[in-house]
Order: C-alpha cells, then structure tokens, then sequence
C-alpha cells in the first residue's frame, strides 16, 4: 500500500484520470545566436569630424531658450469684480514699495508658490499660459505688472532675473550627439545584418557558429527551451515560439530566423531536438498523488461529519452537545454581515444561500478550502438598519483597501443589500 492508507490502485486510478495535471510542457534542445542594437551600439565609434559635422547640422535644434526667474500673487474668487479689485489693490501696494513677497505670502491663492513669497523659479515661455508668458517674456528686470487675466485668475508679476538664450557649444553638445550618433549608425547596422541573415540563413547547409562569429553574434545553447514559458537570454517573444514549435517543426539541421525578440534584438535558431508534451513517470508524481488523495478523503471524511452532525441538530440535539461529541469547540453565535471579512468567504456564502428561519433553526454543512468542513446554524435574520449599513461600509473600505482592488463602489453596492444572519460555525479536521 501507499503512504496514509492510499493503496497503488488508488493512485493508478487517479493518476490516469487526471493525467493532464500531471505532463511535461513541449520543450525544445536548441542552440542560438543573437544580435542587441545596445551591442552594435558599443561596437560603433565616431570621431572628431563626425561630431563637428553633427553639430553643424544640428545647430538649429541645440539652441537653449530663453528662461525668466519672476514672482507672482494670484487672486481668484467667484466674484471677479472682487477679485480684479482685490488684484488692482495688491498691484498698488507692490508698486508703492511694499515687500513683494510678504504680499504673495499675505494674498496669493497658489498653493505652489505662495508660502515662498510667490517664487516661480526658472522657467521658459513654454511653462505659462499664453496670457500670463506674454506679460512676463514682455518685462524687464525689476518691473512688476498687473493684473494678468488667465484661466487661473488674476496675477501680480514682477522679474527678478533673465537668463538669455543661446545654442549649445560644441563641447557641451558633444555627448548627446556621440550617443545620437553612434545609436543611428547601430540602427542602420542592425537593420543591414536582419537583411543579410535573412538570405544566409535560409541557406541549404547554413552554419549557426559561422554566422555568428561573422557577424559577430552571441551564440549559446538552451537545453530546455519550455513553449509558453521561454528562458533567459531570448525570452518569450511570439515569433520566437512560433519558429520553434512550428508545426511541422523545423528540419533537423535547418536555421530558422531571423526573427525579431523585441524592438532591439534580433535571433536565429537551430532546433537540435523537440519534445512533445507527455506524462510525467508515475514515479515522479506518486508522492503529490497520494498528498491530494489524503486530502480528498479528510475532506469527504470531515463534511460526512459535518452531515450526521446536522442530521443530530435537525432531530433536536444542542449544539454545544455535538461540539463536545465530536471534541471540537463552536465559535459563539453573533451576527454577521455578507462582506464580514472576519469570516470564511465559504461559510459567508452558506449561511446567506439558506432559507429563513421559521420558528427552528436552519442547518448546512460545507467544505472549507484547508480540507476541513463547517456546519452553520441559523437562527435569525434581521434586516440591515442605517446604522449597521454604514458600519459594513466602512469595514468594506477598509478590506477593499488591504486587498489593494480599488473595488469599493463594488462592495458599497453590495453593503446596501445586507442582511444580518446569526450564526454557529464549526470546523472538522
């Protein structure tokens, strides 16, 4: 006999019944040769003169704009009388001299800047609104101006600083241009060697290590190239998986590919052997047999259990009698609502699927998930008050929240159809 009283005609049985749980996926032995745009990339070079004629070419989109460091309040308010007006008083205070920041921190409604006295920092035309840049790329230093009308409300503006615009010299342009450079030249490389390999590849007697080490590709070897699944280094790109468990397959010695691993990478392909999915040796699974056979029987054993149980219940016996018959203790009755997190989903789901009680309690056994069983007794049913709705509400929140859903329009809607049911769970190993 097996381990736990499950005997060898058992997991036979159970082996051939569910041999479908129990295969090995289609796999492939293959070797490989890929080709990255990032490895190209480190294979370019560019010189001096390249990078001078680079820059030359595109000195018109190196140019630096123009950035303004200023300050502003901002006034809003639905009446926009009273805001212009509140506005116009803070522009005359600011042009009499008063401290401009103590006037943002003082009267300006912007969040952002207005606890730093109304400081905007640096920034170029492109960070306004057209309104507000028009006012301040049209100042000098030290003016202030106002109001400014935008969408935002109205705005006191004064220029602290300019900093002018200019193109990038050459030497600060230099790196961003050598990457630039050097990614189109291994751009256009990639694209030439995808070309190339294609003819090559398809070949009668093509070599994967020879191409390789012409064209500098990195070759290896997968033992176990899983369909679905894929491995490191290639991954699981779609055209990948289709070449190599095309159907019919690759002949044996033939090259497949190039085929494309992404936006950058690039692969060819020799199958060296292709397994078919089949059944794993009975030996090999036996153990994890025997384990879901165990729990099977515990399972039918436990809500068997919980039936005769109910069946003492239904024909007048207590419940606390059949707790200490059966050695185990009953959790206290309490009521509970539908979305209770602090009960079992199953026994949720039991105790709001049984009728109402009339006159005499009502009984069901269920199974649990852990292989165990419980047996519930309702004795009453009371509708859910305003306070308990909002109660559940909250608890629905609070569990929607510590399962990271963002479901809670879903539980909400569920709170309002609650019901509370009173009831006694027990559990049978």
């Amino acid at each position: 006999k097996s381990a736990a009283g499950v005997d060898d005609a058992a997991v036979q049985a159970y082996y051939k019944a569910h041999q479908a749980e129990y295969m090995t996926p289609e796999s492939a032995h293959l070797e490989y040769a890929q080709l990255s745009l990032a490895a190209l990339e480190a294979q370019v070079t560019a010189s001096d003169a390249d990078l001078r004629a680079a820059y030359e070419k595109a000195k018109g989109r190196l140019e630096v704009p123009e950035k303004r460091h200023a300050r502003h309040v901002l006034i809003t308010g639905k009446d926009d009388a009273a805001a212009l007006a509140q506005a116009q008083k803070v522009l005359a205070e600011a042009k009499a001299g008063k401290d401009f920041g103590e006037l943002a921190k003082q009267y300006s409604q912007d969040p952002g800047s207005a606890h730093n006295g109304g400081d905007l920092g640096w920034a170029e035309r492109s960070a306004f609104v057209a309104p507000f840049a028009d006012a301040l790329f049209g100042m000098k230093v030290g003016e202030i101006k106002g109001p400014v009308k935008t969408q935002f409300g109205y705005h006191i503006i004064r220029l602290d600083e300019i900093q002018a615009g200019k193109s990038k010299s050459f030497e600060e342009a230099r790196s961003d241009l050598e990457a630039q450079l050097k990614r189109d030249r291994a751009t256009d490389r990639f694209g030439e060697i995808q070309e190339r390999l294609q003819t090559k590849a398809s070949e009668p007697g093509a070599d994967l290590k020879a191409l390789a080490q012409e064209f500098n590709l990195q070759a290896g070897e997968m033992p176990t190239f899983v369909k679905g699944a894929g491995a490191p280094p290639l991954g699981l790109a779609p055209p990948l998986q289709e070449l190599i468990f095309a159907d019919p397959p690759l002949p044996n010695g033939r090259l497949g590919g190039p085929v494309l691993l992404g936006d950058d990478r690039l692969a060819i392909v020799k199958v060296l052997e292709h397994r078919k999915a089949q059944p794993k040796p009975l030996a090999e699974v036996r153990e994890s047999i025997v384990a879901a056979l165990t729990q099977s029987r515990a399972t039918a054993l436990a809500l068997a259990a919980a039936k005769a149980a109910r069946q003492k219940l239904e024909g007048g016996a207590s419940f606390d009698s059949v707790a200490q018959e059966l050695k185990v203790s009953a959790e206290p009755a309490h009521f509970v609502g539908r979305q209770d997190p602090s009960v079992p989903a199953p026994v949720r789901e039991a105790v709001f699927s049984v009728p109402r009680p009339a006159g005499k309690p009502v009984f069901r056994e269920l199974s649990l998930s852990d292989g165990g069983a419980a047996l519930v007794e309702v004795t009453r049913v009371r509708t859910a008050t305003a306070h308990d709705e909002e109660t559940q509400v909250t608890r629905a929140r609070q569990e929607a929240d510590r399962l990271g859903t963002g479901a809670d329009s879903a539980y909400l809607e569920e709170m309002r159809r609650t019901a509370d049911v009173r009831k006694n769970p027990k559990a049978f190993e």
